[in-house]
């Protein structure tokens, strides 16, 4: 999830517990190649990924087989990453008309196994999957064939986010679909993507389709903690409560002291708003702390408005 999924946060994910692989923001192929070639510091999307706990993946996206493979090749074998997740799902303009990759190479699948075929020689041992939608539109569904093309190419894994290019992220992901691309697949494990926002989802997901395993992505913005509640969950124990409005408010400063070491205290406290709008989901008082927490530009003023809207004494998250 650009912008989002950064070191910081994967720690947070990590340090709760239950995600089986963490993954790295989707990093521009093109984009590492041309830091390389001028000698420049590497994007914030790779920050901590050389010294991070493993597993942890990579997902790579540009539509050069060469370029897709150079870099994945550096991710395996210098960076000894767990995978090289190749990108052909993200639906956004920036990524698919203006660069023709991500779910825009869902229409040339000769491409995707051309691209597939030379990132799995390039970082062998290291196994390189694919992350897809059903199609680019409801119309021009190809999960199916894709599915083929991706297995036969030698990817270990394929991963499918049940909605397709031109729904973007409306209306709902369509499990039945995801679940009706296992039988053409022979061996590589089937992953599926797309409103999981509960444990119950997740019981369910397994228990009602055809699916190796599910990713999760938007909902553990909000809930760095899911993770390990599934986890639990699908061990048959029980699930462990959300946070209290003071575990949140310590979370939350932990997050912050975390992007701090990165970027200083001007920008982390600007990078800090859009992370800090994602604490509280559905609590009374959240809307107000949102539009306050929208515009610190300062430690003390991030401090502040956390102090007014998290006090160390519960109660809640109403204007004090």
């Amino acid at each position: 999830m650009a912008g989002y999924t950064n070191y910081a946060f994967r720690q947070m994910v990590r340090e709760f517990g239950g995600a089986g692989l963490l993954a790295t923001e989707m990093v521009n192929a093109r984009g590492f190649v041309w830091l390389d070639e001028h000698e420049a510091e590497h994007p914030d999307r790779l920050w901590g990924v050389a010294e991070e706990a493993r597993p942890l993946a990579v997902q790579i996206w540009d539509n050069e087989p060469e370029t897709l493979a150079k870099v994945g090749a550096r991710l395996a074998h210098e960076y000894k990453v767990s995978v090289v997740d190749i990108n052909f799902g993200c639906p956004v303009r920036q990524v698919t008309q203006k660069a023709h990759s991500g779910s825009y190479l869902l229409s040339y699948p000769d491409r995707m196994g051309q691209i597939i075929e030379r990132v799995v020689a390039a970082c062998a041992p290291t196994p390189v999957t694919a992350k897809i939608r059903l199609g680019c539109s409801r119309d021009k569904i190809n999960a199916n064939d894709i599915a083929q093309v991706v297995e036969g190419a030698g990817a270990a894994a394929l991963t499918v986010h049940g909605r397709t290019a031109a729904d973007m992220f409306r209306g709902s992901a369509d499990w039945d679909r995801i679940s009706a691309i296992k039988p053409h697949l022979k061996e590589i494990p089937l992953i599926g993507n797309g409103d999981l926002d509960s444990p119950q989802k997740v019981l369910d997901a397994f228990a009602r389709y055809d699916i190796d395993g599910v990713m999760i992505a938007r909902a553990s913005l909000n809930k760095p903690w899911l993770f390990k509640q599934c986890a639990a969950a699908l061990r048959g124990e029980p699930i462990p409560p959300d946070p209290t409005l003071a575990e949140e408010r310590e979370l939350m400063l932990h997050h912050f002291r975390l992007v701090l070491t990165r970027f200083g205290a001007e920008k982390s406290s600007v990078l800090m708003r859009k992370y800090a709008c994602c604490y509280a989901q559905g609590r009374p008082g959240a809307r107000e702390f949102r539009k306050y927490v929208a515009t610190v530009e300062s430690p003390a003023a991030f401090y502040e408005v956390v102090e007014r809207y998290f006090p160390r004494d519960e109660p809640a998250l109403a204007p004090v």
